[in-house]
């Protein structure tokens, strides 16, 4: 009789203690609108205090339009492949939360190349860039980390 209890706790805990996918797709998006609200707001700053919206990618020969659309298809990219991570590091990770933050903030850092050797921007559209970047990493990896367990039992 104690053994089925203890089997029942255990499998119920281990349940509770993993996060599912659709759980995790839930705080996704929600740190997705978040996030797409706030780099929205902190490009309206930035268009009203002057700050050229013109960016290059890497290597590129002309600068292009920096849209609203391109910073709402920037953090959904990014927040969907966090939730993918999110999700793998929770499945196999001994200490989930602590191998998220720690990918998610390289990834993040690795994500700051791309504004900051764009070709053709000026310096401080760059930074801005980058701010966005930061901006965007601030909302959503903690919104998907509360999701994980701190040790995988």
């Amino acid at each position: 009789m104690n053994t089925a209890i203890a089997t029942t706790t255990t499998d119920h805990d281990n349940q509770t203690n993993r996060p599912t996918w659709r759980r995790l797709a839930l705080h996704g998006v929600a740190g997705c609108v978040a996030a797409t609200a706030a780099v929205e707001f902190y490009a309206a700053l930035g268009r009203t205090a002057g700050v050229a919206m013109l960016a290059g990618a890497p290597g590129a020969h002309t600068a292009q339009p920096v849209t609203a659309a391109s910073f709402a298809f920037g953090v959904f990219i990014c927040t969907f492949w966090g939730a993918v991570l999110a999700l793998l590091l929770a499945r196999v990770a001994t200490r989930p939360t602590r191998a998220f933050i720690l990918a998610s903030t390289l990834l993040t850092a690795v994500s700051l190349v791309s504004p900051l050797a764009a070709a053709h921007t000026a310096e401080s559209t760059k930074l801005f860039l980058a701010g966005g970047h930061l901006l965007t990493a601030a909302i959503v990896i903690p919104t998907l980390a509360r999701r994980l367990p701190r040790i995988r039992r």
